[in-house]
């Protein structure tokens, strides 16, 4: 079975920069869409960004311009380089692997604090 574990999370200051990192236990970032979903307090889960086995990426309206995904499928470690955070981008956040119609997977999360 496929197991994902984040890394990367912390207290930020407005305006910093994280990165988050999302190993997987096989290969399969080439061959799967790898999601990073999050989830602030009291809120429901919500996409942030994806990036598709060909490697192309995909974003929320409210990260687009400031965070980036990426992947290194030698590794098999995912990425999401967050810059000009806000406090609006608390949450905790999850990378996502879709393995077939009815089978997914999901990492423990990685807690994203943003605040002075």
């Amino acid at each position: 079975q496929v197991h994902l574990v984040e890394s990367g999370g912390g207290l930020v200051q407005p305006g910093g920069s994280l990165r988050l990192s999302c190993t997987a236990s096989e290969r399969i970032f080439g061959i799967y869409t790898m999601t990073w979903y999050r989830q602030a307090p009291g809120s429901q889960r919500e996409f942030v960004a994806g990036i598709l086995p060909e490697g192309e990426p995909r974003y929320a309206a409210s990260v687009e311009d400031r965070f980036t995904v990426s992947r290194n499928t030698v590794n098999n470690t995912g990425y999401l380089q967050m810059n000009s955070l806000n406090p609006e981008d608390t949450a905790v956040y999850y990378c996502n692997v879709q393995l077939s119609l009815s089978v997914e997977v999901w990492g423990q999360g990685t807690l994203v604090i943003v605040s002075s």
